[in-house]
């Protein structure tokens, strides 16, 4: 992974550098969830990753048939969206995928223009062009149809003063834990089917102007029981990473198979969210209840060996069973939760990057090993 990675990241540099992005994003702007309670579900985000309140739309604000919680955590909102009615879309992908991600809401200077360069690209078109107003001002929104279900939401809020969006309002509580130290996304992970990596690698190269910054196969993210591959893409500044997976062969079931066996499809596997102190941060989620994945202490025995000078104290590392690996360019940390549903499908990655623009290649092996003992407690390897 990190063996030429400068060169990768600087040849990106020299592809965008005088040739115009067609596709200008400024970040990731929200990511929405369909969860069967949205209530619940804000309370245990809130208590336990110390999401804030936000903003709220349902029957109060002249919403009829769905219910949305807007959390927020320094540059993260999250929306936790339920339906209120028997029927519909939302009831449908609920039933087929359980909780997860629906709309990867990428922040833009013109939605109008993101939605025609996309579209005349090959995109699916998800949502037209649509002004929406009140009395702060007013947002446009569009979007296009992604891998499964998921879609990606463009949304130009430069003209808009409200808490969120029109039809919402701000969210008042005196419940507010203290947040536990996390900055914003730093990448998002779907998995596809079968042979449909390079399907959608090659969508984000054509349709949104993703560059691929590197990839992994079978060699690289592999145990004795089951592999996958992978491509990274990313847009023309680096704000916006999408990792896609693909299940490759192995002696047994993949955590990518299984993903989409109880997801029914494609979708957002995990959210890594970027943090400036990792130690603080996980040991606050701990003792908040949040579930990581085991890292037997053997790995710690010659880890230093491998990356070299730390900052950290090992200890606490170890403590916590944060992972640790190198690049050319420094040095990251990271851990990953197990699923935060009952189904095993999504979960979160909390990383914490000191100079390393890698994605932690030196650890896939005690991470998968790692969740193949999930996997084998479920019945599901």
């Amino acid at each position: 992974m990190s063996t030429g990675l400068k060169n990768v990241e600087y040849g990106l540099e020299k592809i965008f550098e005088g040739a115009e992005d067609f596709l200008p994003l400024n970040g990731t702007d929200y990511i929405e969830l369909y969860v069967g309670n949205a209530k619940q579900a804000a309370h245990y985000y809130r208590t336990a990753f110390g999401f804030q309140a936000h903003a709220y739309a349902g029957l109060e604000t002249g919403i009829k048939d769905r219910v949305s919680y807007v959390l927020k955590q320094d540059k993260i909102r999250l929306v936790l969206t339920t339906p209120l009615t028997k029927d519909g879309f939302i009831n449908e992908h609920l039933n087929k995928h359980g909780d997860g991600v629906r709309v990867v809401a990428i922040w833009v200077d013109d939605a109008t223009k993101a939605w025609e360069e996309t579209t005349s690209r090959g995109a699916k078109s998800f949502m037209e062009p649509t002004k929406e107003e009140d009395s702060n001002g007013h947002v446009v929104r569009s979007g296009i149809h992604t891998y499964g279900e998921t879609v990606h939401i463009f949304v130009e809020r430069k003209n808009y003063k409200g808490v969120f969006l029109p039809g919402f309002e701000k969210w008042e509580s005196s419940y507010q834990p203290e947040p536990v130290g996390l900055k914003y996304v730093d990448h998002m992970v779907g998995n596809v089917g079968w042979n449909e990596m390079n399907v959608w690698s090659e969508f984000y190269g054509k349709v949104m102007g993703f560059t691929q910054l590197v990839s992994f196969d079978d060699k690289d993210i592999s145990t004795d029981f089951t592999a996958l591959m992978s491509k990274v893409m990313t847009n023309g500044n680096g704000r916006i990473k999408f990792p896609i997976n693909e299940p490759a062969e192995g002696k047994k079931k993949s955590q990518v198979e299984e993903y989409l066996d109880f997801y029914n499809g494609p979708g957002v596997q995990h959210i890594a969210i970027a943090t400036d102190n990792i130690i603080h941060t996980v040991t606050e989620l701990q003792k908040r209840g949040v579930d990581f994945l085991y890292v037997p202490s053997t790995y710690y025995d010659e880890v230093l060996d491998r990356v070299g000078e730390i900052d950290e104290d090992l200890a606490p590392l170890k403590e916590l069973g944060i992972l640790i690996d190198r690049d050319d360019e420094g040095y990251l940390l990271q851990i990953f939760t197990k699923p935060v549903s009952d189904r095993p499908t999504l979960f979160f990655e909390i990383i914490q990057r000191k100079g390393a623009q890698s994605f932690g290649k030196g650890n896939f092996k005690a991470l998968f090993e790692s969740i193949e003992r999930e996997q084998e407690r479920r019945g599901t390897l």
